[in-house]
């Protein structure tokens, strides 16, 4: 996962977790909703001129990846900062 690389990348900077997963995720997320919308139109493009089956795989395409971008952003995100904050961590194994 790109988010993982980038947290990563600011470890061996020298970072303190929480830093580093606060610039990891700022760094990650345009590039992430970029690939995502550019998905999110091709399946537009799908839904717009495709017919019976076409139109459905379009439906099931877009619900795939504004779940897998709501998991990715916010709920990973959430569970990092839940342990990060309550459980004081100090370093982090990704």
């Amino acid at each position: 996962m790109l988010i993982f690389e980038r947290i990563r990348e600011e470890m061996t900077l020298g970072k303190t977790p929480r830093a580093a997963v606060d610039a990891g995720y700022n760094r990650a997320t345009l590039t992430i909703l970029d690939a995502n919308v550019t998905t999110l139109i091709a399946a537009l493009v799908l839904f717009q001129f495709g017919t019976g089956p076409v139109k459905g795989f379009a439906v099931t395409l877009s619900l795939g990846v504004v779940a897998s971008l709501f998991t990715a952003l916010v709920l990973a995100r959430a569970i990092f900062d839940y342990f990060l904050i309550s459980r004081k961590v100090r370093t982090i194994s990704i």
